[in-house]
């Protein structure tokens, strides 16, 4: 993926609130790791959205949550 789309795809990320379900309005990297889990097991859904997900398990399976909380904070 070129460089400028995956910094333009972090920057959307960390500013991306859950939009429905018993975490709406969460932002998706404060989103508990259970219920990040629980997608992966169950299948992420289709779209951004899914895919904003399953970079949110990846980076919290690395314990690598902080780089977006930094980008939040800009």
């Amino acid at each position: 993926m070129d460089p400028q789309l995956q910094r333009e795809f972090l920057l959307k990320l960390a500013h991306t609130k859950m939009p429905f379900g018993k975490y709406k309005d969460r932002y998706l990297i404060d989103l508990p790791e259970y219920y990040i889990v629980w997608y992966y097991n169950k299948g992420f859904p289709k779209g951004v959205l899914g895919q904003q997900l399953q970079t949110v398990y990846e980076l919290k399976l690395n314990g690598l949550e902080h780089l977006i909380r930094n980008i939040k904070k800009l």
